[in-house]
């Protein structure tokens, strides 16, 4: 077992699937001779060369809507957005082409192409770079959306996601590039690779109390607050890493919440229309008569991502507020 960053369990996953397909390349801004604005494909373009990494204009439109002919054409491109925030730029080529083609084909056509990048506020950036767009995406049929907590998440997810024929929108976190976690080497497995099913959730801890629902950055929270919850007031939090947005795995949250009877939806979406908005509609369907007290949702502040860092700092989730909101129902 090996402790690597989020960024180079990223690189190793590319690095693996472009040496197993051929039709594998990477695209986008500064994603080759310049190693990658956040350094995540280091090294890759000195070793696949040009036809394999490939830096391209600052145009989201342009690149975008290029990987995703291609993509129909059965190369498996793997897109770097420098924010995720700048999906609004490419709307068109993601939504109505990507996500729409092999519905308006009839299945003739598929589109494996993979968008990632970071989707994160809390980096002191700005409105326009800070957005969290997995609800907007959640929202159309056709395409997936994965957002991997851990270092382990992201290389497994990530190679599944270039596999599958579906586009997939793979959203990351800076916060977490730097961060270290246990990911085995191929060596270590019985299969000889590390690969996670898309829409199968990850209880990170086990509780009896609550459940905390969460993905991305939220998990870490979440697993704080869960950790105040126990030494200081005696509730065990169980915590469920939803890691894939669509498909999602229902049964595992409404299991977590047959045995909690408590749930908090926790998530760095602005609160109307957010992720966990779907969930609480989802479990009062499905689980009404196994919760003892309201669901409830923690999310980022209803404004646009604050510049000011002090400010910012208090806009999204943090433990201490997951706490109080665990103890206003246990």
């Amino acid at each position: 077992m090996r402790r690597l960053s989020y960024r180079h369990a990223l690189r190793e996953a590319f690095d693996e699937e472009l040496a197993r397909d051929p039709m594998v390349m990477l695209m986008g801004e500064e994603v080759a001779q310049y190693n990658g604005a956040y350094k995540v494909t280091e090294g890759l373009w000195a070793k696949w060369g040009d036809k394999r990494v490939m830096d391209t204009p600052i145009s989201e439109a342009g690149f975008i809507g290029m990987g995703v002919g291609a993509s129909m054409l059965g190369v498996r491109p793997v897109m770097e957005l420098m924010f995720w925030s700048f999906y609004t730029v490419a709307w068109d080529q993601i939504i109505n082409n990507a996500g729409m083609v092999r519905y308006m084909s009839g299945g003739l056509i598929n589109c494996p192409i993979v968008i990632r990048g970071p989707a994160n506020s809390g980096t002191n950036v700005g409105a326009t770079h800070s957005h969290t767009p997995e609800n907007v995406i959640a929202q159309f049929p056709g395409m997936k959306c994965v957002v991997p907590a851990t270092a382990y998440d992201a290389k497994g997810l990530m190679k599944a996601a270039i596999r599958d024929n579906d586009p997939v929108m793979f959203m990351e976190n800076t916060l977490l590039y730097g961060e270290e976690w246990d990911v085995p080497d191929n060596s270590e497995l019985p299969d000889g690779e590390l690969v996670i099913p898309l829409g199968v959730a990850d209880i990170k801890r086990e509780g009896s109390d609550i459940t905390l629902v969460c993905h991305g950055r939220a998990v870490h929270t979440c697993l704080k607050a869960a950790e105040i919850l126990q030494s200081e007031h005696g509730i065990s939090a169980e915590v469920v890493d939803l890691r894939s947005i669509r498909p999602l795995d229902e049964e595992t949250i409404f299991n977590s919440v047959r045995k909690t009877h408590r749930l908090i939806c926790v998530d760095e979406n602005k609160p109307f229309g957010s992720i966990g908005s779907q969930i609480a509609a989802m479990v009062q369907q499905h689980c009404f008569d196994e919760l003892d007290a309201p669901v409830l949702r923690v999310n980022s502040l209803d404004a646009p991502a604050f510049y000011s860092p002090p400010l910012e700092k208090i806009q999204n989730p943090t433990p201490e507020v997951v706490v109080a909101r665990a103890l206003e129902i246990c």
